[in-house]
């Protein structure tokens, strides 16, 4: 007994320690290759104008490891990893979290909604930037090991971004199994590299002293804020804790950070500051020039493969998120490919993927190198921080059963902080800031036309829809019942699909059984197959049932079908058609929508992927009956 005990503690302590391993290739991926530009950056005097001496140095140092601290550690590491929606991360989660809570006002349901549709746009913001500017950063090393190739980096970046890219749709489950030995042994390099460097300027290690940092904010006036800037870059990818919390759990994240993560990146950052209080001219880069001449090709080799395996991990987070966005009603059904039999969250969404391909290509070839890039990155982020922390803050109070005063002062030091950077980057908009708010603000729009396009085609399809009570009295007068199942899909089980409808009028027939079929996404990430379906007999051969699914499932019409069996509906496959109604959108002239949003929600209508595949129905069992709705 204690044998068996033991066992499956060690096994236990191997599945914790593989889940760390992982975390660090996927997690820390885009935080991890922050010190590549982030020092550069903050003594580039086209950007922040902060003179390079060892006062500055100090303060930005001083900047950057607490920024890692208390946005990093405390806030997210801490406090935000424990806002665990069944196991499940990430901002709609949050948001659906948040939301659970108790006596929950119009208002404030509707404000999470808005933060909901915001942090999403902004994520596809910074899912664009973050593959450009990191690969671009990587192969900058080359300029310093072979000057001649300048006019390589672009073209170079440009054929690494297309062929991760192309990659995609075979899954990241085998180039995963490196990801974790490949950033492991990176951020051991970045330790080792700094710590070097320590060794020789010791006295740099007073930069951990916060008052550096508050001498820094209160020396420099107005311009602090272009150092803010430039000491978010520090950060960037810390979000990702958060959002991939449902890959790897709690534990293993927490402990990578505290035990690799955290130390290795601040030894760097130091060891970069102490190669510039002994060679003010490394400041060019300051990254790369840790290292003797004879490491610097392979160290390009290294911070390449690191980049891309940042990008991976924000393109993997862009697919998760758009899947969670289809399921929750936020976007259109889109198709959806799983690459793993065992990994549920590992998807690739070609339509996402070849858009993300296009604009990063477009990025690279614009900007030109990763110094004009960070000028467009961090207001993404740091938009999607505060986000975080308002969710967070309702979570904490209403979930968590915080006091009010507890959970006032905790976040809103944090939501004080998230301001702050924030305003910082706002000061970027005219270099590039505005990239990510332009992006933003085009997916906000989208999102919330279709979400108001939904809601206005649902009422004008079911307002004055005949009521099944109604319908069912009047049953028996039906010439004719034929054998067999039939399915309608619909939105509303107490009203008469037209589909139903249609089909009486045309055909004059009705099946001998017919179900009438709801969907509903629930706002948690799974449902367990006790809750999955529920049924109601109405009589005269009629059933509805409502199939429940969490959003971080595809939902399966079929196999919720076949569940209903120990209910008392037993239904063979082979002898049932599945009716569903396809909607021909058309301008109304007193629509609730204005001109233009009918024409964009018209437009992603048309772009929707069918019921038909999405909710895997065996397209030889199908009939479409057509309809025209005015929207």
């Amino acid at each position: 007994m204690q044998s068996s005990h033991s066992s499956d503690q060690h096994d236990a302590g191997r599945r914790h320690w593989a889940l760390t391993l992982g975390a660090l290739g996927v997690v820390y991926g885009d935080i991890g290759t922050s010190p590549l530009y982030t020092m550069h950056t903050a003594f580039d005097p086209a950007i922040t104008g902060m003179p390079l001496n060892e006062a500055n140095i100090f303060g930005f140092l001083s900047m950057v490891v607490w920024s890692l601290v208390l946005v990093v550690t405390l806030k997210y590491v801490v406090l935000i990893l424990r806002a665990d929606n069944k196991g499940e991360g990430g901002i709609l989660s949050l948001s659906t979290l948040a939301l659970s809570g108790k006596d929950r006002s119009r208002s404030q349901r509707r404000l999470m909604t808005v933060l909901a549709m915001l942090g999403l746009a902004l994520f596809y913001g910074d899912g664009m930037i973050t593959p450009a500017v990191t690969v671009l950063s990587a192969v900058e090393g080359l300029e310093i090991s072979a000057p001649d190739v300048q006019h390589w980096v672009v073209p170079i970046t440009g054929i690494i971004v297309v062929g991760l890219f192309l990659i995609q749709s075979g899954g990241t489950n085998t180039v995963g199994r490196l990801f974790g030995p490949v950033m492991t042994f990176w951020f051991l390099c970045l330790g080792v590299m700094g710590l070097v460097h320590i060794v020789h300027v010791p006295h740099v290690l007073k930069a951990l002293d916060p008052r550096y940092a508050l001498d820094l904010a209160f020396n420099h006036g107005w311009s602090v804020f272009y150092i803010l800037g430039a000491a978010v870059l520090s950060f960037t990818g810390g979000e990702a804790l958060y959002a991939d919390m449902g890959h790897f759990g709690r534990r293993p994240i927490r402990h990578a950070w505290v035990g690799l993560v955290f130390p290795s990146l601040v030894l760097n950052y130091f060891g970069q500051g102490a190669l510039l209080l002994s060679k003010p001219e490394a400041i060019d880069n300051p990254f790369f020039l840790l290292v003797p001449e004879f490491l610097l090709l392979p160290l390009v080799v290294l911070s390449t493969a690191a980049s891309v395996i940042a990008s991976q991990a924000v393109i993997s987070g862009v697919f998760s998120l758009t899947r969670q966005a289809v399921q929750l009603g936020y976007m259109p059904r889109m198709e959806i490919r799983h690459t793993s039999e065992s990994e549920i969250g590992q998807v690739y969404v070609p339509r996402i993927n070849w858009a993300l391909m296009v604009a990063v290509v477009a990025l690279v070839i614009a900007f030109g190198s990763s110094a004009k890039l960070t000028d467009a990155y961090g207001l993404a982020v740091t938009g999607s921080m505060a986000i975080t922390t308002i969710m967070a803050l309702f979570t904490a109070r209403d979930v968590w059963g915080w006091s009010r005063p507890r959970a006032a002062v905790v976040f809103g030091f944090f939501l004080f902080i998230d301001f702050s950077f924030l305003t910082a980057n706002c000061l970027k908009i005219p270099q590039g800031g505005w990239l990510p708010l332009t992006v933003g603000m085009a997916v906000f729009m989208l999102v919330s036309t279709w979400r108001l396009g939904r809601k206005v085609l649902y009422d004008r399809i079911y307002r004055d829809a005949l009521p099944m009570s109604l319908f069912l009295e009047r049953a028996d007068r039906t010439p004719v019942r034929v054998a067999g199942t039939a399915v309608f899909m619909t939105g509303s089980v107490d009203k008469v699909p037209h589909a139903l409808l249609h089909n009486l009028k045309h055909n004059k027939v009705l099946h001998e059984r017919v179900v009438l079929m709801r969907v509903l996404t629930e706002e948690v990430p799974w449902v367990t197959r006790e809750r999955r379906v529920s049924m109601e007999k109405l009589g005269k051969g009629f059933f509805s049932v409502t199939a429940h699914f969490g959003f971080m499932e595809q939902p399966n019409v079929p196999r919720a079908l076949a569940e209903c069996r120990p209910l008392g509906l037993a239904i063979d496959l082979a002898e049932t058609s599945f009716f569903l109604g396809r909607e021909t959108l058309v301008p109304s002239s007193r629509s609730d929508l204005t001109r233009w949003q009918e024409q964009v929600f018209i437009a992603l209508s048309a772009t929707a992927l069918s019921a038909t595949t999405f909710f895997d129905i065996p397209p030889n069992r199908v009939v479409e009956l057509g309809t025209q709705v005015e929207v």
